[in-house]
C-alpha cells in the first residue's frame, strides 16, 4: 500500500502485530456508539472496517458526535489490542482497535437518503438515484467486486488458451441482429446516422478473415429492448470471442473448460463435468417444453398423441383432428398431494391462458381423477405400459395433460413443469448444471404473415451446405447454431458461421432478401468472404448472467455498476435528456411538435 498523509493502511489490514504502532487510517463513518466515556466509530474503507476510539477529553469529541454518518475522515492513532472477551471474529482487524490522536474531516455528509450501515429495503428509484449511496452497502460492494473478479479470471483463462483480445468500434453502421439498434446521428454527414454495436459479429468475423485465428474480447454490446429479470435493457456485455478453422465441437471444446473453470473457482456449488450434455433442439421442445431446459429440475414432457389417437375425450379428439398433439408432464409421487393443491394448479393454467388442467393419477392398480372416465381401457392400459418402461413404480404417479397446436401446447407444458417442480421442491438448487442445445432450425415461419425469416443467426452455416438451401424444405433445414444454458438460463447462443458468399446469398433469399440489400447490409463481410477466409466460429456468454448465477442475485439490474431503470432510464445520471437548440441544428435534425395528447394518456 502507497503511503500518503491521508492513510498508512487500510481499514481491513490492521492485527495484533501492528500493536503500538503508530497508523493514519481514512475513510466513511460507518456508525457510532457511545459507551461511558468513549466514543467508538467503525472506520471503513472499500478493504474493511476499524473500530477507532476517542476518550471524552478529546477536543475533537464533540465535533465527532455531532458529524452526520457516512462523512470522510482521517484519523492518526495507536494500535492495541482488544481484551480477549471484546475480540470481534466477524471482522479481520477485530483483534485491535484505534486510540485516535488526531482527526481531520475530509468530506461532511449531508443527511443520507439510504442507510449504508444496515440491510433495511429501499425503493428502487431511490436506490439507483442514490446508486453511490447504494454502492457503499457491504452486500452491493461485494457483488460488482465479484463482477470484476470473474472478468479478470475470463480474461486470464481466454488468454492462456491463445485467445487475442481486440478491441472492435463502438460507432458503426445498422445491422438486422434481431433487436433494434441505437443510433446516433451524425454531425459531418446530413440525415446519416452510425449505429451502436447490437454485437461485434460482424468486426469479428473480419477478424478471423484478417487472419487472427483466435479473438475475444470483453464487449459492450447495444440493444433497445425492454427490460426483464435477465436482460438489462441499453448496454450489457458479453464474452464475445470467435476461432478459425473451427468445427462445432472445436468452438464446445474451447468453451466449456472456462465456463467448468470459472464456476467452479468463484462457487462451491458442483458444476457439471465436461464434455457438458448435447441436447438437439427438437428434443428440448419435445422432454422440456423450451429451447433453455433447467436441467436441474428432472421432470419431463411426454408426447402421448399416438396413445390418445384412439381417445374419445372432446378436447384431445379435436386438438389432433386439428393437427395438434396430446402432450401430458409425467410427476411420480404427485398422486400424495391435497385436491386444494390440483385446484390451485388448475387457477394458474386458466390464468396462463388454458381451458383448463386435465390430469389422471395412478392409484391402487388404475388411473383415477377428473378425465380418467374419458379414457377407454384401451387407452388407460397403453398408458399403464408406456410409463411403466420409464418409472420404476407407478403408486401416486400423475399425468397433467395439455393437448392444442403442437409448439403453443409444449411451451404451456414447459412453464406447468418448472412451477410443479418448484411447488413440490424438486429442483437441486446446489448445483449448476449446463448443456448445449443444438441443431436449431435455420428458418421459422411467421404465424401471421406465413413469411419465412431466419429463426436465430442470419449468420449461421446451414446444415447440408448449399444442398440443403437448394433441396430441403426451408422448414426442415437445420444450422450449425447452438445455445449453452445453465440452470435455464440461456448463457450463450453461437454459430459456426456462412463463410461461402454464395451460400449466404442463397440463405438471404430464402428468407427474402435480394443481393442488392445483401450488399448494402454485409458489404464488408462479403467482400472478406471473397478474398479467402477460414472457416470459423464462435459464441459470446452474457457477463451479466454469468455474475448472476454466481452471486445467486434475482435480478440483473444488482449486478450492474450503475444500471438503469426498468424504464430504460438512467435516473442517476438523468438520462435520455434533451438537447439544447443548437445542437439540434448543428445535427440537422428537428424536434418532433408535441403531441395534442401527452403520451400514455
Amino acid at each position: 500500500m502507497t503511503h500518503s498523509h491521508y492513510r498508512t493502511h487500510t481499514c481491513g489490514e490492521l492485527t495484533a502485530d501492528h500493536q503500538q504502532s503508530c497508523v493514519t487510517l481514512a475513510g466513511w463513518v460507518h456508525r457510532k456508539r457511545h459507551h461511558g466515556q468513549l466514543l467508538f466509530i467503525d472506520l471503513r474503507d472499500h478493504y474493511g472496517i476499524t473500530q477507532c476510539l476517542l476518550d471524552s477529553q478529546h477536543p475533537s469529541l464533540e465535533d465527532l458526535e455531532h458529524l452526520p454518518l457516512e462523512s470522510v475522515i482521517s484519523v492518526t492513532g495507536t494500535v492495541v489490542s482488544r481484551e480477549p472477551h471484546l475480540i470481534n471474529n466477524k471482522l479481520a482487524t477485530g483483534a485491535i482497535e484505534v486510540v485516535i490522536s488526531e482527526v481531520t474531516v475530509l468530506s461532511k455528509a449531508m443527511p443520507l437518503p439510504l442507510s449504508v450501515n444496515s440491510d433495511q429495503e429501499f425503493p428502487e428509484e431511490t436506490r439507483l438515484k442514490y446508486r453511490f449511496l447504494d454502492l457503499r452497502r457491504q452486500k452491493q460492494h461485494d457483488l460488482i467486486t465479484k463482477r470484476c473478479q470473474i472478468i479478470q479470471f475470463l480474461r486470464q483463462q481466454m488468454s492462456s488458451r491463445g485467445f487475442l483480445e481486440i478491441q472492435t468500434p463502438i460507432l458503426t453502421s445498422t445491422s438486422p441482429e434481431g433487436a433494434r439498434d441505437y443510433v446516433v446521428p451524425s454531425r459531418l454527414y446530413p440525415g446519416q446516422f452510425y449505429a451502436l454495436p447490437q454485437a461485434p459479429q460482424q468486426f469479428k468475423q473480419l477478424l478471423m478473415a484478417s487472419g487472427f485465428d483466435r479473438y475475444f474480447q470483453i464487449a459492450p454490446c447495444f440493444r433497445d429492448e425492454d427490460a426483464r429479470a435477465d436482460r438489462s435493457p441499453g448496454e450489457f456485455y458479453q464474452l464475445d470471442f470467435e476461432i478459425s478453422f473451427a468445427t462445432q465441437e472445436i468452438v464446445f471444446g474451447e468453451l466449456e473448460p472456462v465456463m467448468q473453470a470459472t464456476f467452479s473457482h468463484f462457487s462451491d456449488l458442483p458444476v457439471t463435468s465436461t464434455p457438458f450434455p448435447r441436447i438437439t433442439y427438437e428434443t428440448a421442445i419435445e422432454e422440456y417444453g423450451c429451447d433453455k431446459p433447467d436441467l436441474r429440475n428432472p421432470l419431463k414432457l411426454h408426447n402421448l398423441s399416438k396413445i390418445m389417437g384412439e381417445s374419445t375425450f372432446p378436447p384431445f379428439k379435436e386438438a389432433l383432428q386439428e393437427g395438434g398433439s396430446v402432450r401430458a408432464l409425467a410427476v411420480p409421487g404427485m398422486g400424495q398431494q391435497s385436491r386444494t393443491f390440483f385446484k390451485d394448479l388448475e387457477s394458474w393454467a386458466i390464468d396462463m391462458g388454458a381451458k383448463g388442467l386435465g390430469y389422471i393419477v395412478w392409484k391402487e392398480g388404475q388411473w383415477k381423477g377428473p378425465i380418467a372416465k374419458f379414457l377407454s381401457d384401451g387407452v388407460q392400459k397403453q398408458l399403464q405400459d408406456y410409463f411403466a418402461v420409464h418409472f420404476s413404480a407407478l403408486e401416486d404417479f400423475c399425468l397433467l395433460f395439455a393437448a392444442g397446436p403442437g409448439d403453443s401446447t409444449a411451451a404451456f407444458l414447459g412453464k406447468l413443469r418448472q412451477k410443479v417442480a418448484l411447488d413440490l421442491n424438486l429442483i437441486d438448487e446446489n448445483q449448476f448444471a449446463f448443456c448445449w442445445v443444438v441443431d436449431f432450425p435455420m428458418y421459422e415461419k411467421d404465424p401471421e404473415t406465413g413469411k419465412i425469416d431466419f429463426s436465430h443467426n442470419p449468420f449461421s452455416m446451414p446444415q447440408g451446405g448449399m444442398e440443403a438451401l437448394v433441396t430441403q424444405d426451408p422448414l426442415s433445414i437445420k444450422a450449425w447454431q447452438y445455445d449453452l444454458v445453465c440452470n435455464g438460463i440461456e448463457l450463450c447462443s453461437g454459430a459456426i458461421r456462412n463463410h461461402v458468399p454464395e451460400i449466404m446469398y442463397k440463405a438471404f433469399e430464402i428468407a427474402g432478401y435480394g443481393p442488392l440489400e445483401v450488399e448494402k447490409q454485409f458489404g464488408a463481410l462479403l467482400r472478406a468472404f471473397q478474398y479467402g477466409v477460414p472457416p470459423h466460429g464462435g459464441a459470446a456468454p452474457g457477463i451479466e448472467r454469468i455474475v448472476m448465477l454466481l452471486t445467486q442475485s434475482p435480478n440483473i439490474r444488482e449486478v450492474i455498476p450503475f444500471p438503469w431503470n426498468q424504464q430504460a432510464k438512467d435516473v442517476l445520471m438523468d438520462a435520455p435528456s434533451s438537447l439544447p437548440p443548437e445542437r439540434w441544428k448543428e445535427l440537422h435534425l428537428k424536434p418532433l411538435a408535441p403531441p395534442a395528447v401527452p403520451i400514455g394518456k
